[in-house]
């Protein structure tokens, strides 16, 4: 299915039709460039690459159903869809703690290919210094936590990042500034305790 039935199945209306400099273009260009930056994002989360794939997806869908509502003055496409990610990872931590669902969940999942499945191994193995970095800011705010993620990590600018954290700009540098000075006290003392 290509994005143009997509958009059009999601009852887009009908001046949505392909055009070079239309929103399905448009929309075609945002996932090309930022699919692989959504991808590492749940890759950092998980060891599964079925719901890594499944939450990449769940990502997408949720952008193309409200890319209309998108206002880039309010944020970098990167911003808003890493907020739709970590929107879709909240939801999906939600239900799996509390096992809703999990029998619709499982008989909706198209079971990935031997080389699919290979391919998210790979990738979801390239990003296990995330996920120990991740464990280790575990320990700070979820706010301060997601500062860091997202700009040191993901590679967010500081005014990306504090719109996808509903955040003024100047509130995420100091943010980020404090997180930075614990997360290296919190290596400092994770490495003299390991000697």
């Amino acid at each position: 299915m290509s994005v143009t039935d997509l958009m059009r199945d999601r009852g887009s209306p009908p001046d949505t039709d392909y055009r070079p400099d239309g929103p399905v273009a448009e929309f075609e260009q945002l996932y090309r460039a930022n699919f692989g930056l959504v991808l590492a994002y749940f890759a950092r989360r998980t060891t599964d690459p079925q719901i890594a794939a499944d939450l990449t997806a769940d990502t997408f869908v949720a952008a193309i159903t409200s890319f209309g509502t998108f206002d880039p003055r309010r944020g970098s496409p990167r911003g808003w869809l890493l907020g739709i990610a970590k929107n879709v990872y909240a939801r999906h931590c939600e239900n799996t703690s509390r096992a809703r669902d999990a029998m619709a969940r499982l008989g909706g999942r198209r079971a990935l290919d031997i080389d699919e499945a290979s391919e998210l191994l790979v990738r979801i193995d390239d990003e296990r210094s995330g996920r120990e970095l991740l464990a280790s800011l575990a320990e700070l705010a979820p706010v301060d936590r997601g500062a860091v993620e997202l700009v040191d990590v993901a590679g967010l600018t500081p005014k990306e990042a504090a719109a996808a954290l509903g955040i003024s700009a100047g509130a995420l540098r100091v943010r980020l500034f404090r997180a930075r000075a614990k997360l290296r006290n919190l290596f400092d003392h994770n490495r003299k305790g390991a000697k």
